[in-house]
């Protein structure tokens, strides 16, 4: 059968078409508040006057009134290796809680640190030299934030002695049994393991383009928890192309890691143990796991509020949305600090790489620049005409993004970021950005073997709270996490996969293992999933900022987002592997809650084998 023939054909009596409309007439399609075309329309912006009152990230919940731009925003230590272990480098990395000061007026915070630090310390690698690691668990026997066990109860250990954890390199091209799955965890020094667990130190082979990778811990059922209490860092991979570039580096090449918190006024982490807004709250567990989070306090590298000091010259940021649910729009502008108004635009971001690494060509963003939950952005921005001035980072994404509560008066808005300060220095600044970065081959569309329809849809648990599920083209019914694989791609294969968001909120779709280049999307109501082939000139072409190699992508309400991803080396890059990953929303209480679902790769044959 040529590839093109088998693009959308149906694998069960039901057609896709009809198990839609069987959704839709159950009441699962909930788009209230939101048009099919919501499309990457700019939200309603906030005002960036950082006197206006933070939003709750819980009804209930305000955190203490802090004093904003006081602390300077930190840059990440650096890993150094142990040693080595089969003549590549080997690190230990030791997960332990400690106390840190995220802002001047508050008492110290507790929270969790990889190599006791909040974010983690960012590991730096070369391509084709590959690294072990073995993640340490040292945490203590009780969890910092308060555990739903109703989670995932029949298949998760809550009387397990110990906070379960696994670490997940967000990005990385890696081995199946390395790859952090969400039920390989394991408790303080390996007490107790998980069923998927096979291996105490993780082999990252690196043989991908140099990256802004991340990792972070995957633990099932409580990813939200983990990440929030700080289990995150950066993992940056380089090779000698990219560092002949001339882009800025060394002390002029920054790491921003961007999260939302909020505090008691102890100092300590406020996370909710229940959505007050919902009906029927007594019959919920207490505590019980919330639709989604969003903090009311801008945390950057780990600091609350915090200004950044730079001089009149290009800077390259790796900046990484490490959120568990907020999305980011940015822009830069001219900030009075005495009034605490705007004034112009600033500097614009050129975007120099994506998640999977470089773009072909530099894109400069004049307007806003988009960053879903876990995702990177790598710019390069040129103070050089802002010397002496001050700017603010600002973000106008509504949260929930693009949801129905818009225009509702339920948004949960967080629009100062941090403030910049620009010296008044004369400086020189040998660093460019050329013109050509390196070689982003396409992946051809007339190459596909496989087009994968893959509905998210709305339902609810047992105890009627919210539930996102994802669903494919082999059901007529969407999937929890442990039913059984739908999603088989063989090594060297290349497929698209159109998410079709029958939601009410935008999600930021991750796939394990491999990165993908986006297509485009359309209007729901325009996609006939019956289709054998995509018309990819229809497509409303993707945002500047989706252009390279992209592990994360953001499906909007209302529409079909189409994604290419081949399975295995492609054009040189990339590596080939076989086995068990991931697919789920990167909104971490999403993901948490059965918005996650297993792929399996299988070999060129397809013999259906046990790895």
């Amino acid at each position: 059968m040529a590839p093109s023939d088998r693009l959308g054909a149906p694998r069960t009596g039901i057609s896709r078409r009809e198990a839609i409309v069987a959704m839709a007439s159950a009441g699962v399609l909930s788009l209230a508040g939101c048009s099919a075309t919501t499309g990457r329309t700019e939200p309603p912006s906030q005002s960036p006057t950082p006197d206006t009152p933070s939003q709750p990230s819980s009804p209930d919940h305000s955190s203490p009134g802090l004093e904003k731009w006081v602390a300077e925003v930190p840059h990440p230590s650096v890993l150094d290796p142990v040693g080595t272990k089969n003549g590549n480098p080997y690190y230990e990395v030791e997960m332990r809680e400690v106390e840190q000061q995220i802002h001047p007026d508050l008492p110290p915070t507790t929270v969790w640190g990889y190599d006791g630090q909040y974010p983690g310390p960012t590991i730096e690698a070369q391509q084709g030299e590959p690294v072990s690691v073995r993640w340490e668990n040292k945490l203590p026997d009780e969890h910092l934030l308060p555990v739903d066990e109703t989670i995932h109860s029949s298949k998760v250990a809550y009387d397990t002695t110990g906070v379960r954890v696994v670490t997940h390199l967000h990005g990385g091209n890696v081995e199946h049994t390395s790859d952090g799955k969400p039920k390989a965890w394991f408790t303080r020094d390996f007490e107790q393991t998980g069923p998927k667990f096979e291996k105490k130190d993780y082999y990252y082979v690196n043989d991908q383009s140099p990256a802004t990778l991340w990792y972070h811990d995957h633990s099932l059922g409580i990813t939200r928890l983990n990440v929030y209490a700080g289990l995150a860092g950066l993992y940056l991979l380089r090779n000698d192309h990219e560092e002949s570039l001339g882009l800025p580096s060394g002390e002029y090449e920054i790491p921003l890691v961007l999260q939302d918190r909020s505090f008691n006024d102890d100092g300590s982490l406020f996370y909710p143990t229940g959505d007050s807004d919902t009906d029927n709250d007594s019959e919920k567990p207490d505590p019980s796991i919330v639709p989604q989070f969003f903090g009311d306090t801008s945390v950057v590298n780990g600091k609350a509020w915090p200004r950044l000091s730079v001089d009149p010259r290009k800077y390259r940021f790796r900046i990484l949305n490490g959120s568990n649910c907020r999305f980011y729009n940015l822009k830069l502008f001219e900030y009075d600090e005495s009034t605490g108004t705007t004034r112009t635009g600033g500097p614009p971001f050129t975007l120099v790489g994506n998640d999977g690494g470089l773009l072909a060509s530099p894109i400069t963003i004049e307007d806003r620049l988009e960053i879903g939950t876990g995702k990177r952005a790598d710019v390069v921005v040129d103070f050089s005409d802002y010397s002496g001035q001050t700017l603010l980072l600002h973000n106008n994404a509504v949260a929930p993004y693009r949801g129905p509560d818009i225009n509702s008066g339920d948004q949960q808005p967080l629009p100062e970021v941090m403030l910049v300060d620009v010296a008044s220095v004369d400086v020189d600044d040998p660093n460019q950005v050329p013109s050509t970065l390196t070689d982003v081959p396409d992946i051809p569309v007339n190459s596909v073997d496989e087009e994968r329809y893959l509905p998210m849809t709305m339902s609810s648990d047992d105890y009627g709270r919210p539930l996102h599920l994802l669903g494919s083209d082999a059901e007529s019914s969407p999937h929890k996490l442990y039913d059984p694989v739908t999603e088989t791609p063989n090594l060297n294969d290349t497929e698209i996969w159109s998410f079709a968001n029958l939601t009410g909120v935008s999600h930021p779709m991750h796939l394990h293992l491999v990165h993908f280049q986006v297509l485009g999307r359309q209007p729901y109501s325009e996609y006939d999933p019956e289709s054998e082939t995509i018309d990819v000139e229809s497509l409303e072409a993707p945002a500047p900022e989706e252009a390279g190699w992209n592990d994360i992508v953001t499906a909007n309400p209302g529409e079909v987002t189409h994604v290419i991803v081949h399975f295995g080396e492609f054009e040189g890059l990339f590596n080939d592997q076989i086995g068990w990953y991931m697919w789920h929303c990167h909104m971490l209480e999403h993901e948490d809650h059965d918005m996650m679902r297993p792929f399996r790769v299988l070999p060129d044959s397809g013999e259906n084998t046990r790895e």
